[in-house]
């Protein structure tokens, strides 16, 4: 558990930790990108099915 600290403060000393999170935030847009664009062309395709 300590190495885990001592991990987050190097990265943390070195400026890294900003990229981390930046990495992390650019792969949650993402995924929420990709899930927003399937529902839609899911609710397009039940529109179609109902007719």
């Amino acid at each position: 558990m300590n190495q885990d600290y001592s991990l987050l403060n190097s990265l943390h000393s070195n400026g890294k930790i900003y990229v981390v999170v930046a990495v992390i935030a650019v792969v949650f847009i993402g995924l929420i990108t990709y899930l927003v664009m399937i529902d839609r062309k899911v609710s397009k395709l039940e529109k179609e099915a109902k007719k």
